[in-house]
């Protein structure tokens, strides 16, 4: 049986080319920018990318001129394939903003007999789960596939991809006294309208922090605390909290270790406004330690838990 798995995700700029493309297609998501006349969603889509485009281009340029997520994800994709070698099983991606877009991908694997769609998301929120499998079932349909769909459901609560994290944690507070450090967890933030309206994201981001806190407990790794909070909040409107910028300097320890809670794969949001933007706010408040977490990413604990996770569906 000829089967494919491919890895859903959001994307992110391979090149500077590619950042005006990446914002325009993310705030043209209706699930993102909820509004449900296209042609207005549209026409804001447009106007906040030429608003942003020159701050985002700016950010990517740090980064040395592209996000981290495509060449992660595609290590990933090739050691999975190398762990799997033989046999009738494919591993793929495709993202959400950037290309390789679904209908990219999907089209190499219309002879297969069956397709399993892999959200690489934790918790399951209608603006990353749902937007994902949403474009990849559309090109299935435009494409005529008839292949069997199955799909990989959050796995927040999965005992073996929380092993990772925590394992993460503890590799990169080796030697340290954790007893002296806030750990804090950072997740995207959403606005409070998406949640209201029966989004599960602060439900489940919730729960683990919760999970993992116990954890760390049960693995004998203290901390002075531990919290979660939130970031990339954008415009106006009420937005899920606390921000992380303002939790770290009411941090008396002055020491943070951040954990990005809500990706598998380190991207701009890790790399820039975690690693680079918030330690300009913890250096500015006289911190001692301020340190980020990697995400899963191409990791072989990774590569592991996708490869068991699929067998098991």
């Amino acid at each position: 049986m000829k089967k494919a798995i491919i890895l859903l995700n959001m994307g992110g700029a391979d090149d500077l080319s590619q950042v005006e493309m990446f914002l325009k297609n993310m705030f043209n998501d209706p699930y993102i920018l909820t509004i449900k006349n296209s042609k207005i969603r549209s026409i804001l889509a447009w106007l906040i990318t030429k608003m942003r485009l020159k701050s985002a281009t700016s950010n990517y340029v740090v980064l040395g001129g592209k996000s981290p997520i495509g060449d992660i994800t595609r290590s990933l994709v090739a050691k999975l394939n190398q762990k799997i070698k033989g046999g009738e099983i494919k591993f793929d991606y495709a993202m959400n903003y950037t290309p390789p877009f679904a209908n990219d991908t999907l089209k190499k694997y219309i002879n297969f007999d069956e397709i399993v769609l892999f959200p690489l998301y934790p918790q399951h929120s209608s603006t990353t789960i749902t937007s994902s499998l949403d474009g990849a079932k559309k090109a299935i349909s435009d494409l005529g596939i008839k292949a069997n769909i199955k799909i990989v459901d959050y796995f927040y609560k999965d005992e073996n991809y929380n092993d990772i994290i925590v394992n993460n944690i503890k590799n990169k507070t080796l030697n340290l006294d954790t007893k002296d450090i806030d750990l804090i967890f950072s997740s995207h933030s959403l606005p409070k309208k998406i949640i209201d309206s029966g989004d599960l994201y602060e439900k489940h981001t919730k729960e683990h922090v919760q999970i993992l806190a116990g954890m760390l407990n049960k693995a004998g790794i203290k901390f002075k605390s531990i919290s979660l909070a939130y970031q990339s909040r954008l415009g106006p409107v009420e937005w899920l909290g606390p921000n992380l910028n303002e939790v770290l300097p009411k941090l008396e320890s002055k020491k943070a270790l951040i954990y990005p809670i809500s990706f598998c794969i380190d991207n701009s949001e890790t790399d820039f406004e975690l690693s680079i933007e918030y330690r300009h706010v913890a250096n500015e408040n006289r911190f001692e330690y301020y340190e980020v977490v990697k995400a899963p990413n191409d990791s072989d604990e990774f590569v592991n838990f996708i490869a068991k996770k699929v067998s098991l569906i």
